[in-house]
């Protein structure tokens, strides 16, 4: 049973947000302050990438760990309510991302991906990631 009334997960849920969240602005910001220029939520390459280096054909993806199944083989049980749900949700959206890197790389794309702890905890590492790809390390 939710601990919450409807009307308050329905705020919450409604609070969630699919583009600009904390994690993208700590990245793109550490991006453009290293002189690097991108296209954010580009809707005419597949999966709709947060970030693209058009210049060096590179998709950043930005994954929070809920909605894409971080550790899902131990997270999983830890759902509580609404298993069917959820657990269909989020192997659906892992099932996604995997179909989405194959196909970008597929067309020749670079496709980097990094959870949302990882940006907040070692941003320095994951610009260097990305430096790494584009042949600056």
């Amino acid at each position: 049973m939710d601990r919450l009334t409807k009307e308050q997960r329905r705020k919450n849920m409604q609070a969630v947000k699919n583009k600009d969240s904390k994690i993208e602005l700590l990245l793109r910001k550490a991006l453009w302050n290293r002189g690097y220029r991108y296209r954010k939520n580009c809707s005419n390459i597949e999966g709709k990438p947060d970030i693209v280096l058009s210049k060096y054909k590179i998709a950043i993806f930005c994954d929070s760990e809920f909605w894409h199944g971080y550790n899902w083989k131990t997270r999983k049980n830890d759902i509580k309510s609404h298993q069917d749900f959820w657990i269909k949700k989020i192997e659906g959206n892992i099932k996604r991302d995997e179909d989405v890197n194959r196909i970008l790389e597929e067309q020749g794309w670079k496709v980097i991906r990094f959870w949302g702890k990882d940006i907040q905890k070692n941003l320095e590492a994951c610009i260097n990631k990305i430096e790494k790809e584009i042949g600056i390390q």
